[in-house]
């Protein structure tokens, strides 16, 4: 089920009514009903794969109440292994056997014999990543002794699959979402008010960022031996916008709509577009997944701990399984490659850590510096979302390669489908309204002094106008596929 969908239209509000005005007096069947709205949500694309879900949180429910009863360091370890081996045992036949074996294959090819693989012909389940990276930090946290493991299993249940999270994250710890399953929650008035606030600035960034922009990127990248260097430029940082306002608009969405129902949850996204520096970028893009292997990888391999070697070493598993994480192909592992290579000098230097505070901070404008520092880093993340993008790593080295030769120049006003002045507007309106507000939760977090209520309206009317008349046309989120 799609967030910009007419289903989700008449699924939240018949969810937010049953929730606040029927089982609002009982917890336990108010989780029940988080926990049934949750498999319905997810079971609306394929219902077969709500059996898998169901199965890694009923392995990984028992894993902790095993934990809980176990004080043998072996045997615990042995628990651990068990979640670890279901979940990225799924993990493994679902989304990365077909390229293994692929990979296997061709590599004899070099040697001169061919071998036959068998593919598995599945689908893959919709947001695999997502739900059993989060159970996953349950057992890790439970066998660390960080998280009493629960015995309440339906609220164990409805953690694994909240619905606003589901699919596309934020990627939430056990350690502060499961919790929140086990108090009241009583309606907020202004919390929910600055959910559907932050709601409608995702569908904003979805709808009419995001959706225009893909109509755009997907002729580029389909056809970009036909296109010049400036057309091929403008493609790529299409896709840089499209990217970003699909995933944050994800995350926006998910976050307001937790708030609709008291869930507090991290956040995501911190206006990364605005970074000085790649190490800036990865601490404000994807917060919930970069944190996750911080904590549950970097750190066990090591860390900063130990020589600079090792430090080099850490952070180059890091990028590179970040890159797998997102997909079976060879250009997510290149971008990750690529990413870590961008990160190596701030290591070398000891500058990773530099720019953790909010740009300009105080100012309307930003440095010459600063502007200098945002366009490079912007501009090699660019070069690095083109293999993100592309089918595979030749076509993204030959898309790069165009730039560089092609030089004639075409107005690509109109002479790419879907580039339009109209586009190119709202893209600047969102680039300002970002930065206005940059040192905010989100882009639409507005004051509720009275005096500035009529402004408020017009702001929420004005978007609402604009995502129901200029909206693209409805595309699936991109992290729906990882």
């Amino acid at each position: 089920m799609l967030f910009n969908s007419i289903e989700f239209l008449i699924f939240m509000p018949i969810v937010f009514i049953l929730y606040w005005f029927v089982t609002n007096k009982n917890l336990k069947i108010q989780n029940g009903l988080l926990l049934i709205a949750s498999y319905v949500f997810y079971g609306w694309w394929d219902w077969r794969f709500l059996f898998l879900i169901a199965f890694s949180s009923f392995v990984d429910y028992f894993v902790g109440i095993g934990l809980k009863n176990e004080d043998s360091l072996k045997k615990r370890k042995i628990y651990l292994l068990i979640s670890i081996m279901v979940n990225l045992g799924f993990l493994m036949i679902f989304k990365y056997y077909n390229f293994f074996a692929e990979s296997f294959a061709e590599a004899f090819t070099l040697f001169g014999k061919h071998i036959e693989v068998s593919r598995l012909k599945i689908i893959l389940p919709v947001g695999i990543s997502f739900y059993t990276f989060q159970t996953l930090s349950y057992s890790i946290d439970v066998y660390k002794r960080k998280l009493e493991p629960t015995n309440n299993i339906v609220a164990f249940f409805a953690f694994v699959s909240f619905f606003p999270q589901l699919v596309a994250g934020p990627i939430e710890r056990a350690t502060n979402l499961l919790p929140q399953f086990y108090k009241k929650r009583d309606f907020e008035y202004e919390k929910a008010v600055d959910g559907l606030r932050q709601i409608l600035w995702g569908l904003f960034k979805k709808m009419v960022i995001a959706d225009n922009c893909a109509r755009v990127v997907n002729d580029v990248f389909s056809n970009y031996t036909e296109y010049s260097s400036i057309q091929l430029i403008l493609g790529a940082i299409f896709f840089a916008l499209q990217i970003y306002g699909d995933f944050s608009g994800y995350s926006d969405i998910a976050i307001g709509t937790s708030r609709l129902f008291g869930f507090s949850l991290m956040k995501n996204f911190a206006f990364p577009y605005f970074s000085r520096d790649i190490g800036e970028f990865w601490r404000r893009w994807h917060i919930s997944l970069s944190t996750w292997f911080r904590d549950y990888l970097y750190i066990p391999l090591g860390g900063s701990r130990g020589s600079k070697a090792k430090q080099i070493i850490n952070t180059f598993i890091i990028f590179i399984v970040s890159g797998f994480w997102h997909g079976a192909n060879w250009t997510f592992i290149v971008w990750g490659l690529l990413n870590a290579l961008y990160f190596l000098p701030l290591l070398l230097t000891n500058r990773n850590r530099r720019n953790t505070d909010t740009i300009a901070k105080n100012r309307i404008l930003p440095s010459i510096k600063d502007v200098l520092n945002i366009l490079i880093t912007f501009s090699l993340t660019t070069i690095g979302w083109i293999f993100f993008r592309s089918d595979s790593v030749n076509d993204s080295v030959n898309y790069i390669k165009r730039i560089f030769i092609n030089f004639e120049f075409i107005n690509p006003i109109n002479s790419i489908p879907g580039m339009t002045v109209k586009v190119l507007l709202f893209i600047i309106i969102f680039g300002i309204i970002e930065w206005v507000n940059r040192n905010k939760e989100h882009a639409l977090e507005l004051t509720h002094s009275s005096k500035y209520r009529p402004f408020r309206w017009i702001a929420y009317y004005s978007l609402l106008i604009i995502i129901l008349t200029f909206g693209g046309e409805q595309q699936e989120f991109i992290y729906f596929q990882f």
